[in-house]
């Protein structure tokens, strides 16, 4: 993480104060990579200072161009308004959950302190445009705009930058003069890329509070790392590669299973990053992993502790049981009705009827609902041991199936192969 003005900083949370972080609603869901600023806002707030989540109702309609080499595409206004709503209530709740998950863990932990989500267009679409102009544009300075990296990145590129977009930090910076002003808030959270809008906020205040040279500095930054991938790209919406902390975006599995796959490298970090975990057990269990990185204890660790942060004990026991089934090998101790909860909306989950699944060959099941390309697909795959009926491989092509194969008479568990799975479960 960093900051600005380190030392003034670490004096100006000697008292309670006001903090924000800002997101832009151009996705219906927040993902994992909204989750860092979150985190680093609660926190703010278990230690007793005030949090606020900006929505970017305004500014989503103008596109921040931060990290991008292309103009984003404009959001319509309804669908922006949409994302808004839902939003707020995705903010509220990953609040609520992760004062559960927290409480779980420090009972004693004192969360009363205030958390309240704003939307900016409340007062960007009250402003007068030569109004603003004057009391706000001139405090900024077009040559320290054009300096700011995500507008050189852009004005190196083919197509440059619009107008619209190279306004954008002059508006976030205003969000920032607007809550320090109206909600005394001090200091912003961002994603690194963010440095340079946040500092056109903190520029705003000090010209427009401080004295006549634009001193006395009155608000603070603190950027936080980006979650990306191992080639060093964002995850998000536009990447195509967000992980939704929304479970019909996301499953319980997939989730989980993202920070599962956490390799060697990252894992402590995020545990530090992802979890509310004392760094001391952190780093008795990097010590344990390390003896026996084959084992993947900090993964699971990691995975266990945000999934029951984002989706309760039922979520994690969700995934389990989903894990369980698409990459154990006993299914002893599954039951059918918890099978079917812990794959709710993955498409590997088919219901079906008793004529579509009972007394019929299980290649033929197997082709019928797309776990192979074919019948005679499906016969030689049997034939080759590689088509198994609950992680039992049957090779006999004339082997129907009824009800006392399946699961609690209820599921079926198909694969082909070492990973491509069909779960059928009765209607």
């Amino acid at each position: 993480m960093i900051c600005s003005s380190p030392d003034d900083f670490a004096k100006h949370l000697h008292k309670k104060r006001t903090i924000y972080a800002g997101i832009d609603p151009t996705a219906k869901s927040l993902h994992a990579g909204h989750l860092i600023p979150l985190l680093c806002l609660f926190h703010f707030r278990i230690r007793g200072h005030n949090t606020l989540a900006l929505i970017g109702g305004a500014t989503g309609l103008v596109g921040d161009p931060s990290g991008r080499m292309m103009e984003r595409s404009l959001s319509e206004k309804a669908q922006i308004q949409s994302n808004t709503t839902k939003l707020t209530e995705s903010i509220q709740q990953f609040f609520s959950r992760a004062t559960e998950y927290a409480l779980d863990k420090v009972p004693s932990l004192t969360t009363s302190a205030q958390l309240q989500v704003v939307n900016n267009l409340d007062w960007l679409k009250e402003l007068n445009l030569l109004d603003f102009l004057r009391s706000t544009g001139i405090h900024f300075r077009v040559n320290h705009m054009l300096a700011r990296d995500s507008v050189k990145m852009r004005m190196s590129a083919n197509n440059g930058i619009t107008f619209t977009e190279f306004t954008y930090q002059l508006l976030q910076g205003y969000d920032f003069y607007e809550l320090f002003r109206t909600k005394g808030c001090t200091i912003q959270v961002g994603g690194s890329d963010q440095w340079g809008n946040i500092i056109s906020g903190i520029d705003l205040i000090n010209k427009a509070e401080g004295d006549s040279a634009g001193h006395n500095e009155k608000g603070f930054a603190l950027t936080t790392p980006l979650l990306t991938t191992s080639q060093g790209e964002k995850f998000g919406k536009s990447a195509g590669n967000a992980v939704w902390l929304d479970e019909k975006l996301t499953s319980y599995l997939d989730f989980y299973q993202f920070f599962l796959r956490t390799t060697d490298a990252d894992v402590e970090k995020y545990l530090k990053m992802f979890t509310l975990l004392p760094v001391e057990e952190i780093n008795a269990v990097v010590r344990e992993h390390e003896v026996q990185p084959e084992r993947r204890l900090a993964q699971k660790l990691l995975a266990e502790e945000v999934t029951q942060m984002i989706h309760r004990k039922e979520g994690l026991e969700a995934a389990r049981v989903a894990t369980n089934v698409l990459f154990g090998t006993d299914y002893s101790t599954l039951h059918a009705k918890d099978i079917v909860k812990s794959l709710a909306n993955d498409p590997r989950l088919v219901l079906c009827t008793e004529d579509q699944l009972l007394g019929i060959t299980l290649p033929n099941v197997a082709a019928n609902f797309g776990l192979t390309t074919s019948k005679s697909a499906a016969r030689q795959l049997a034939l080759g041991n590689g088509l198994y009926l609950n992680s039992v491989p049957q090779p006999d092509v004339h082997f129907k199936l009824e009800r006392s194969h399946l699961i609690n008479g209820q599921v079926a568990i198909l694969r082909a192969g070492k990973d491509k799975h069909l779960i059928l479960a009765l209607r």
